[in-house]
């Protein structure tokens, strides 16, 4: 459906991961070998927060419905600004029409999310998502996305106070609603949410069958490991990323998150815990 990938460290210049690496996320919208399609041409997004540990500091955001690997202005602008935590993702677009709106990361306040997978029969359990929105935060909804409608799911169940929690009842929301309309397996994907402090990536699906997801391996370990390997010296010791593929084909440089399993990464460093694992 998508790819995407999240970072947290030192400040960094997006280009480098986004751009530079070499399976980077704008050579994964052209071919993409392990995702559900080849090419996601159909928009990207990049967001990212100018400071860290900031409470309540609102990310910015650039999203265009061009093809990753075609905007001059991604490459200007991820060449351009650093920032110590980041997210970017480059759609293929699974039903909803190609619009900026439609583009992730979305964002809310300091909160923002994004998705790969897609909630099955969307158009038919859209009505029923919405409604359980809060009132207060619905007409904050901009485009017309399944992962849109499940972030303010989220947000409506407390995003804020508990994400785990919040996306756990969000996702059980829909798989009940999606039971009720004998949708089978409703659920899809891979999710990333963040504050600017901490990011909260999930791996989970309905049918226990979820798209790739990996995390990077302690950078200290990496950098003992390759001493020789110039590239690593870019990257402090805390960094690391959550993404859709690996970025490179160096050995024991990604680990795959396990099946519903909810990641975390802030600060602390890399941790996982079970996340939905009993249906």
């Amino acid at each position: 459906m998508c790819r995407w990938l999240a970072y947290s460290g030192e400040a960094l210049t997006p280009s480098t991961l986004v751009l530079e690496t070499q399976h980077s996320l704008v050579a994964q919208s052209l071919n993409s070998p392990l995702g559900k399609e080849t090419v996601n041409g159909d928009g990207f997004g990049l967001g990212w927060y100018p400071e860290r540990d900031v409470p309540g500091s609102a990310p910015a955001l650039f999203r265009s419905i061009e093809p990753a690997w075609y905007d001059e202005n991604l490459r200007e602008i991820a060449q351009s600004i650093e920032s110590p935590l980041f997210f970017a993702h480059v759609r293929a677009a699974a039903g909803p029409p190609i619009q900026q709106t439609n583009c992730h990361p979305f964002r809310h306040e300091n909160w923002m999310f994004m998705h790969n997978g897609a909630l099955r029969q969307f158009d038919l359990m859209r009505r029923d998502m919405l409604l359980e929105v809060d009132p207060a935060l619905f007409s904050s909804i901009r485009g017309t996305t399944d992962s849109e409608a499940l972030f303010y799911l989220a947000l409506t169940y407390g995003l804020k106070v508990d994400p785990i929690a919040a996306m756990a009842r969000a996702i059980r929301e829909v798989e009940r609603i999606g039971a009720a309309l004998s949708v089978p397996n409703p659920v899809q994907g891979t999710f990333a949410v963040s504050n600017g402090m901490t990011i909260w990536a999930f791996r989970y699906s309905t049918a226990h069958a979820s798209r790739t997801l990996f995390h990077s391996e302690d950078m200290e370990t990496l950098q003992a490991t390759y001493p020789d390997l110039d590239r690593l010296r870019i990257f402090d010791a805390g960094a690391r990323v959550i993404v859709s593929e690996p970025l490179s084909d160096l050995p024991g440089a990604f680990i795959e998150v396990p099946e519903s399993t909810v990641s975390v990464l802030d600060r602390d460093g890399y941790r996982q815990e079970a996340f939905l694992r009993a249906a």
